[in-house]
């Protein structure tokens, strides 16, 4: 993330040792690894809010995109919007079949026997 290199590490390391001593060391250390800490979860969730940001931009910019286009095809094709009612001698049922004649089977087979 920073780019340090293990050497530079090393001396920030011995230069700490000196300057804070060995016996608060551990206890900087750790309030320093909390701060960190700290930083990388706010990091964390201002990344996470700018990706829901841009995600939720994404999502108008493309629902706009299907709307002009929705609005383009029905101005194309307008009788297309309106429900066609089905013809007449569609919805009418079938005539009854004659009496003692079976009705002819919807599965190809037609040769079942009367009773």
């Amino acid at each position: 993330m920073f780019d340090i290199a293990p050497t530079e590490l090393l001396i920030v390391a011995l230069v700490a040792l000196v300057v804070i001593g060995p016996k608060d060391l551990p206890r900087v250390m750790r309030t320093v690894g909390h701060w960190v800490g700290k930083a990388k979860g706010m990091a964390r969730h201002f990344r996470s809010g700018l990706d829901t940001m841009m995600r939720e931009a994404e999502l108008e910019e493309m629902e706009k995109k299907w709307k002009e286009e929705n609005e383009r095809v029905m101005r194309e094709f307008p009788s297309a919007s309106a429900p066609a009612s089905p013809p007449a001698a569609q919805t009418e049922a079938p005539p009854p079949p004659p009496e003692g004649e079976m009705p002819p089977s919807h599965d190809g087979d037609d040769r079942r026997e009367l009773p």
